[in-house]
């Protein structure tokens, strides 16, 4: 699996990720003989030959000849990834030779996934993760969507609430399968098509899931539901919160609101 962002500082080097998921200052954030992170919550993990992901640094400008002190310590990190570079850090991956990439989703990554960031070409690789595309159908009656309980015979997520779903099979279209998975699901032809927007990536175990969300209006709320669920309810979109849902579902939603 390949994510796309923006090589800063070129070079190829791989290892298992380091998350931080708050803005990190080389200078005093790092301990530049060991390479071990300050914060007390990382018990001294070391960001020593690690993928080192964090969103973006900050502090002062000395962070970045910090870099070139642990380059000759022997404790930089393998490569960088953030979701948006700055220029502290940026120079300092520069000087010290480290491979950065920037632009990427954090919220993709996990703690030790195995990566490899290539900075001439701006991409990072999980070698252990695949991407799946689906799509996520929600169902629009008055201001209520209908939301479906999975069951156990599906193969992920049972017992989660979700909208209609399904896998783009080879050869078709997300349109095609969206459709599709609703007649499979809830019999119902020809839907009033509403919306749909570019896809939203959610990880969930070794699997990004690349949605498809669309939007469809129920002529009534008469509903037939198929084998992949136990129940449905019509429910106010703000009632997501309190459900046990798929992965990122309500943010998919919100993503059709835009």
């Amino acid at each position: 699996m390949k994510l796309s962002g923006r090589g800063i500082s070129r070079g190829v080097a791989g290892g298992e990720v380091l998350l931080c998921e708050t803005p990190v200052s080389f200078l005093g954030g790092v301990i530049p003989a060991t390479g071990a992170l300050a914060d007390a919550s990382f018990n001294g993990a070391s960001i020593k030959d690690r993928v080192f992901a964090f969103p973006r640094g900050k502090g002062s400008t000395v962070g970045s000849y910090v870099m070139l002190e642990m380059k000759r310590a022997g404790t930089l990190p393998a490569a960088i990834i953030n979701a948006s570079a700055e220029p502290i850090v940026a120079t300092g991956a520069v000087l010290s030779g480290v491979p950065l990439v920037d632009g990427i989703d954090l919220s993709l990554l996990r703690p030790d996934d195995r990566c490899v960031v290539d900075g001439s070409k701006g991409t990072i690789e999980l070698p252990d993760v695949k991407e799946v595309p689906v799509v996520s159908c929600f169902i629009l009656h008055g201001d209520e969507l209908l939301m479906l309980k999975r069951s156990d015979k599906v193969s992920s997520f049972q017992g989660h609430w979700a909208a209609v779903s399904g896998y783009i099979e080879e050869g078709e279209t997300p349109d095609q399968t969206a459709r599709k998975e609703i007649m499979e699901e809830l019999s119902i032809r020809d839907p009033e098509f509403v919306r749909s927007v570019d896809p939203i990536r959610v990880r969930g175990g070794d699997t990004i899931w690349a949605i498809h969300p669309f939007l469809f209006r129920a002529k009534d709320r008469a509903v037939t539901i198929d084998w992949e669920h136990t129940e449905y309810r019509w429910a106010l979109p703000a009632e997501m919160a309190g459900l046990k849902t798929v992965p990122g579902l309500e943010s998919v939603y919100r993503s059709l609101l835009s």
